[in-house]
């Protein structure tokens, strides 16, 4: 009995002497480990705004073309044939089909009601094929606007201007505040009688402006179209901001 309570008590104490090692090779680097990601109890977080001014690039043009009849059938090759015109002339001015892209199309029936029969009866129907164009060639969008309404089309949505790669911008205004942050997290940290460390957290909040109307153009569906003035066309510049929000370890 004697040697058994011994061999007992041998193998309890190797198997606590193993658990201790096990805790002591997996669990310390596991709470260093935690410990290095954890966020420094000593910090400062400054925030700054970078500023690019930037002059667009790119012009999104919406146009429709609307006609009303009492034959759809009729009505329809009419309304196909003016934008079918319209985008011969689109090509003629080096548009790429790519950049022509068809955003509508709905025929909608006009009803009137009887009030013998009180019931609703269709008078006619009202077409309208509406298409978005992009030009990169911002020298020819009043060329463009000018030149679509003796095609037939009738109703020009808005010009709207933006940029073809926005990051590029972005990115020198994110390089702007981060500039600042750094600058403003130096002058704190000293005024306090502390040693800047690493960056611990850094966020950002960009603002892109959307693209704004500048013209608007419209007709009734069965007037007859004209000629319009090559209008005066300007894009003018555009404020791209990026506010940066960084943390910073004190030492």
């Amino acid at each position: 009995m004697n040697t058994a309570k011994l061999w007992f008590w041998v193998l309890l104490d190797v198997f606590l002497a193993a658990v201790v090692i096990a805790i002591m090779g997996f669990g310390v680097p596991l709470v260093e480990s935690y410990m290095a990601s954890a966020q420094p109890a000593r910090t400062i977080t400054v925030s700054s705004q970078g500023k690019t001014t930037a002059t667009p690039d790119l012009a999104e043009v919406t146009f429709s073309v609307v006609t009303a009849g009492k034959d759809p059938q009729t009505l329809t090759e009419n309304n196909v044939s003016k934008m079918n015109a319209a985008l011969e002339f689109l090509s003629s001015q080096g548009i790429a089909t790519s950049d022509i892209a068809t955003t509508g199309y709905n025929l909608q029936p006009a009803y009137n009601y009887d009030n013998m029969t009180q019931r609703n009866y269709i008078t006619g129907y009202t077409l309208t094929q509406t298409v978005q164009v992009k030009i990169h060639d911002l020298t020819k969008v009043a060329v463009v606007l000018a030149g679509l309404t003796p095609l037939g089309v009738n109703q020009v949505g808005s010009v709207d201007f933006t940029f073809n790669d926005q990051d590029q911008f972005v990115a020198i205004a994110r390089a702007d505040a981060i500039s600042k942050d750094e600058v403003k997290a130096q002058e704190m940290a000293g005024q306090a009688g502390a040693m800047l460390g690493p960056v611990v957290n850094i966020s950002e909040n960009v603002f892109v402006p959307q693209p704004y109307p500048i013209y608007s153009m419209a007709a009734g569906a069965g007037a007859p179209t004209a000629a319009l003035s090559t209008p005066n066309i300007q894009p003018g510049t555009q404020d791209i901001t990026d506010n940066v929000t960084m943390t910073y370890e004190l030492r």
